[in-house]
């Protein structure tokens, strides 16, 4: 099954008497598992297209399934639970909650969407915490975190609820050069280990290159697709390995 599917898509905002067309008329599918990225210069569309995607927003126009529902339909609190059950967040301000621990603000998703018994709560925040190398600074607050750090955190809780989607907003836009690259390599890896598909919102050159498949945009148009299979998986794995050292 398509993961998710947009039919001639669009999205109009309305202020005063001027509208934007932020997108216009878009097509395209996604299929699990995919590492893709939408990208595009600032305007273009991106930031617009993930929201809809993640039901934070409705579309103007078109159609849209994720994960076999049809997400146009939802309403605010239909749409509430949807992503909660379907779909995890990653933001470029990495967007951690500042008075709870790296072990609660991956806590944090599990408490408010599901009802899990607290040992295996628990015991799921561990794994992914283990699984990013964040295990030792489980009780750490995120200003005693590097930018990595806070970004595998963000990363944990955004898996935290077995999303079959996960959405990244300029994801390593806050990142030095190489951090950026040791954590598109995590993605990588979280991608292959829990079979989450991972779509990136970016115009960061260093995203563009890893990505398997790229949807161009330019002023609410997609351009173009084009598709790279795995083979920068390697590319990424030669600039290092040891992970937690981010």
């Amino acid at each position: 099954m398509i993961l998710v599917v947009a039919e001639s898509l669009s999205k109009t905002y309305a202020t005063d008497s001027i509208e934007v067309k932020a997108l216009r008329e878009v097509s395209f599918d996604v299929e699990p598992g995919s590492f893709l990225a939408f990208v595009g210069p600032s305007g273009s569309g991106k930031t617009t297209l993930l929201n809809l995607i993640g039901c934070l927003d409705k579309p103007t126009g078109g159609a849209l399934t994720v994960a076999g529902v049809d997400v146009v339909q939802l309403g605010r609190r239909q749409a509430a639970e949807f992503r909660g059950q379907t779909v995890g967040f990653i933001f470029q301000s990495f967007n951690l909650i500042p008075v709870l621990t790296a072990f609660e603000n991956v806590e944090y998703p599990l408490v408010m969407v599901q009802e899990l018994p607290l040992a295996e709560r628990r015991n799921r925040v561990f794994k992914l915490l283990k699984a990013v190398g964040m295990l030792e600074q489980k009780n750490q607050l995120p200003e005693q975190l590097s930018g990595g750090q806070k970004q595998r955190v963000a990363i944990a809780r955004a898996l935290v609820t077995q999303p079959k989607l996960v959405l990244a907003d300029e994801p390593t836009a806050n990142l030095d050069h190489e951090t950026a690259y040791m954590i598109l390599r995590l993605m990588k890896q979280m991608r292959d280990n829990f079979g989450s598909t991972f779509i990136f919102s970016t115009h960061d050159t260093r995203i563009i290159e890893e990505a398997e498949i790229i949807y161009t945009l330019e002023d609410g148009r997609l351009l173009q697709r084009e598709e790279r299979g795995k083979a920068n998986v390697q590319s990424s794995e030669n600039r290092g390995s040891k992970l937690a050292a981010v």
